[in-house]
Order: structure tokens, then C-alpha cells, then sequence
């Protein structure tokens, strides 16, 4: 019986492909190659599979669980910051009022708010969603934003945030915001050379601030070319191969890393008083920690979000992780735990940031792609090394940076950063390294830093805090909410305990605060040209 279902089955699939080749030819006759081109995007379209966007419940019971407590803490997270500092840009979970000395000061730009947009979608909170929306449509206001900010930060939370948003809903709300928002950026763009000043004022539509760090003006090609394609603008395009082709592709590197500080100056000479051109720092810092590590990061994703066609990044960020083979990774003595070292004015610091932690699910990600095996397994080296950092606190929570010496392998010494601010990074790789291997290990991990969050972090009337030494029992509270708590940790933890077909990695890349840009072509239909979305309200 089963034979003579297959062989029936296999007969109409013959069938139905032989229809399909004979209503292509025969409209090739009646109406020539536009019929036969429309022919095949339809059935184009019968090839690609379900983009879920939501719901993705695993198949265990028991994880299901779990995640359902992840969306419990983003509640908990969220009446918080409504309660206490709606509008505002973060909270202060145990004064009860809002947070105003983050990197957005003051300035009502709602930050939680926008960052939050797609978390609560994904995890199915529409009235919180719908709430969040209705802010962003009547009460942010941009002209009152009259305060210096931080280019990459308003691009990462703010035109991310709002992009991610339109992507998942198709609402042009989130869009129109997102242009204005990057509209008021480009005269960061006002200068002599590719490279972006540091700072912006939304309000006053102006710009200053000198050189921005390597991860600054290297972070903004993914926001950059999805709005070109999402508005028909390539203004936003522009700027970005401004940057690889004026900039990037004709700096002196190191195997393939950059420095993070560049300087420019003027040399007047008598043959000409107004030379002025741009000079590479080769003695400078080089590290995927702090101030480098989202550049690295675009290159990947960069080639990854054009459907795998932006050569130029993708060979960039060949070599810069072939450099990393050669110059940063290390292994400690008592342990074997594999560790990114950072070169300083040609010296080497044996000390790793959280925010490096983000390498491990970098490189499995990038292997994973690229089918190379060696760097799949330094993703996962890397990232067990960050666990490591965890479960060596009597928190079990991880500190800003940890040090590898004779005495101390992943841990802060004495007088090093111990605070935990509720960054992303670690469970970032876990997740990531979950969807790419499925080995239980990371879901272990995952709930292991859940259970540490709400031991330590957890603010009863509402909100969490993050700690100012991970190595004290007692918790010693920063007393703020940091908005990527909500955009990054908390989704990821989601993300770690859903399905992979919930935001596919082979159909969405994240920024570097965690909110997903489809990849282009045919393999996410939730890819909406500017041809496509200016009808779709």
C-alpha cells in the first residue's frame, strides 16, 4: 500500500511540474516573455516556505515552559518601564522614574519604546505592541531631540528598531519614522571625507563630533541599504559604498583588522598650503571587543542581507577573521579555553570584554554559511570560554571584561570591570550557536543566565537592575533598565527556546541590537522594495 501511494504521489508531482512546463511554453506563444516572466515569479513563489514571525512554539513541553517564563520577564521588564517612565528613554527600576543619564540623555525619543517594537511582536504582545505603535505614531517628536547623540546608537535602536518593526508588519508607520529619523543623520555625512562625524542633533539637524571609533562608522550598512531598498532612496546607499570604497578598501590594515582610532590632518607644505588627507593610526588598538566589534560584524552580515552577493564585504570579513586566526586567539594554561587577546600599540592584552562575546556567534554563523568547519568550532571555543565567565561568579553572571593571567582565567581581577549592565552578548551565541548546532549545551547555558537574571536582577515592583559587581552574593544595584535589555537579551532568550522556523537565520540577519532586516531575494517574502511597500498601508 505504501509502495503504490509513493509511486501515485511521484506520478502527480510529474504531472503538476509537466502543467507547469506546458502553461509556461504555451503563454510564451500567446503573449511572448513577459507572461513566461510572470510565469515564473509565481511559481517562484510557490518555492519559498512560511515565514513565521511568530508563535514557533518548540515541541518539548518543557521548553515551552521556559520560554513562556522569557516572556513573563519581557512583561515584567515592560510594566516597569510603562508604570514608571513611559515615554521616556529608560527606566530606573528601584527609584521608579526614568533613567535620564543614558546615551540619549533627556531627549524624548521614547527609546525602550522603539527598541522594544519587535520583541513584543514577536512574542505576540499586541496590546503592549499596539500601545508602543500608537506613542510612535502621536508623540514622538523629533524636533524636541535638541541634544547631541550618538550616530550609532540612533541607528542601531532608533532606525533599526523602526525598520525591524516595518519589516515584520508591513505598517509604513514604522518606515515613514525610520527615514525621518535617518534623514536627520546625513549631515553626519557633511565632510571632507567618507567618514561620518560621531555625533548628531535630530532637533537641530546638525552635526559634530570629529571621528567616530571603528565600530561606529563601520555600523550602519545594514539600517543604511535596507532603507534605500525600502524607500527607493539610494541616498542611504550611497553613503555606505562611500564608506567601503573612498575609506575601508584603502586603509592600512593588520592581516586583515583595523585599527579603532583614525586621525586626520593637515599638511601644508609650500607646493600646497591645502592638502588634506586622512592618516591611519597603525599603532593604534585592535580588538573584536569594544570599539571594533560590530564593524566585523556587518561584514558578515552585510553579504548575508544582499543574498549573498556583496563580494567586497564578504572578502573583507575573510580576512579580517583570517587576522584573527593569526593574531588574536590564544589558549589559557590551566584550562585550554580559547580567548581573543587585543593588541595595543603593538602590545597584547590577555583580557576579553562581554561585549566580545558576541565573536562566538559570529563565527558560527559565518562558518556555518561559508561551510568552513575551523570556524564553527572557534565560535563554539569562544563562546564556551564566555560561559565560563559566567559560572565562575558567585552571581553567575558574567562581568564587563575578564583576564587571562597565571592566576585568573576568565575572571576580573581586583580592580577590573565587574559590573553586568544585562547585556546580550553571551546568550546571543548561545542562541545562535542552539539554531546552528542543536546542541543541548546552549539551552542549559541559556536557562542557567535566566535563573541568574531573576535571582539577582529582578525588581519587584517592576523592571530589572543590572549589578555593579557580579562578584559580591549580595546584589549591589545599578538602579537602570538598559533598553537593549528588552531589544536584545530577552529576545534572544525567547529565540533560544522557540523553533528555528521562528525568525530563520536563513531568512533575517540581526543588528547589533538585535533586531532582524529580511535578506534579500526570493528566500523571505517579508522583503518588501520600495515598488512593493509604498502600496502596502
Amino acid at each position: 500500500m505504501r509502495v503504490i501511494r509513493a509511486r501515485l504521489i511521484g506520478r502527480c508531482f510529474f504531472v503538476f511540474c509537466l502543467l507547469i512546463i506546458c502553461y509556461c511554453g504555451a503563454m510564451l506563444c500567446l503573449f511572448g516573455t513577459q507572461a513566461v516572466s510572470d510565469s515564473i515569479f509565481f511559481a517562484s513563489l510557490l518555492s519559498r516556505r512560511r515565514t513565521v514571525i511568530q508563535g514557533g512554539d518548540d515541541a518539548d513541553p518543557d521548553v515551552r515552559i521556559k520560554r513562556d517564563h522569557v516572556k513573563s520577564m519581557m512583561q515584567h521588564a515592560w510594566n516597569g518601564y510603562v508604570q514608571y517612565a513611559w515615554g521616556a528613554n529608560e527606566l530606573c527600576p528601584i527609584s521608579r522614574k526614568p533613567y535620564n543619564d543614558s546615551i540619549y540623555g533627556s531627549a524624548p525619543l521614547g527609546a525602550t519604546i522603539v527598541d522594544s517594537l519587535d520583541t513584543l511582536f514577536i512574542m505576540g504582545m499586541m496590546d503592549e505592541f499596539a500601545a508602543a505603535r500608537d506613542w510612535i505614531e502621536n508623540d514622538m517628536n523629533l524636533d524636541e531631540a535638541n541634544v547631541e547623540l550618538s550616530l550609532f546608537e540612533v541607528n542601531i535602536r532608533l532606525v533599526g528598531g523602526l525598520l525591524a518593526a516595518f519589516a515584520l508588519t508591513g505598517d509604513n508607520l514604522f518606515r515613514q519614522r525610520a527615514e525621518e529619523v535617518a534623514e536627520r543623520m546625513l549631515p553626519a555625512f557633511d565632510n571632507v571625507t567618507s567618514i561620518p562625524n560621531g555625533r548628531i542633533n535630530l532637533g537641530a539637524k546638525t552635526s559634530s563630533g570629529g571621528w567616530p571609533v571603528l565600530a561606529e562608522w563601520g555600523t550602519l550598512s545594514l539600517e543604511f541599504n535596507y532603507l534605500s531598498d525600502v524607500t527607493g532612496s539610494g541616498v542611504y546607499r550611497s553613503h555606505i559604498r562611500r564608506i567601503y570604497e573612498t575609506t575601508i578598501n584603502l586603509m592600512v590594515n593588520m592581516d586583515g583588522l583595523y585599527p579603532v582610532n583614525i586621525r586626520m590632518r593637515k599638511n601644508k607644505t609650500k607646493f600646497d598650503d591645502d592638502d588634506t588627507r586622512i592618516h591611519w593610526n597603525n599603532f593604534d588598538k585592535y580588538t573584536l571587543g569594544a570599539a571594533g566589534d560590530s564593524f566585523y560584524e556587518y561584514l558578515l552580515k552585510s553579504w548575508l542581507q544582499s543574498g549573498k552577493t556583496d563580494e567586497n564585504s564578504l572578502t573583507l570579513y575573510l580576512q579580517a577573521v583570517n587576522g584573527v586566526f593569526k593574531k588574536l586567539v590564544r589558549t589559557s594554561k590551566k584550562s585550554n579555553l580559547t580567548f581573543l587577546v587585543e593588541i595595543e600599540y603593538e602590545r597584547e592584552q590577555s583580557v576579553m570584554g562581554h561585549l566580545t562575546c558576541f565573536a562566538g556567534g559570529l563565527f558560527a554563523l559565518g562558518g556555518k554559511a561559508l561551510g568552513l568547519e575551523r570556524h564553527v568550532e572557534l565560535g563554539a571555543a569562544l563562546t564556551s570560554t564566555c560561559h565560563q565567565s559566567y559560572v565562575r561568579t558567585p552571581t553567575k553572571l558574567g562581568p564587563e571584561t575578564f583576564e587571562f593571567t597565571d592566576d585568573l582565567e576568565a575572571e576580573v581581577d581586583k580592580n577590573g570591570a565587574k559590573y553586568y549592565i544585562l547585556r546580550p552578548e553571551v546568550v546571543e551565541s548561545y542562541f545562535i550557536l542552539w539554531r546552528l548546532t542543536h546542541d543541548p549545551r546552549y539551552r542549559l547555558w541559556g536557562w542557567e543566565a535566566v535563573e541568574a537574571i531573576e535571582k539577582h536582577c529582578r525588581i519587584p515592583s517592576g523592571g530589572y537592575s543590572g549589578l555593579r559587581n557580579v562578584d559580591s552574593a549580595k546584589p549591589d544595584h545599578d538602579d537602570v533598565q538598559q533598553s537593549f535589555f528588552l531589544a536584545e537579551t530577552l529576545k534572544y532568550l525567547y529565540l533560544l527556546f522557540s523553533d528555528d522556523s521562528l525568525i530563520a537565520l536563513d531568512q533575517w540577519v540581526f543588528n547589533t541590537e538585535a533586531h532582524p532586516l529580511p535578506i534579500k531575494g526570493n528566500v523571505n517574502p517579508l522583503f518588501r522594495p520600495a515598488s512593493a511597500s509604498q502600496f502596502n498601508n
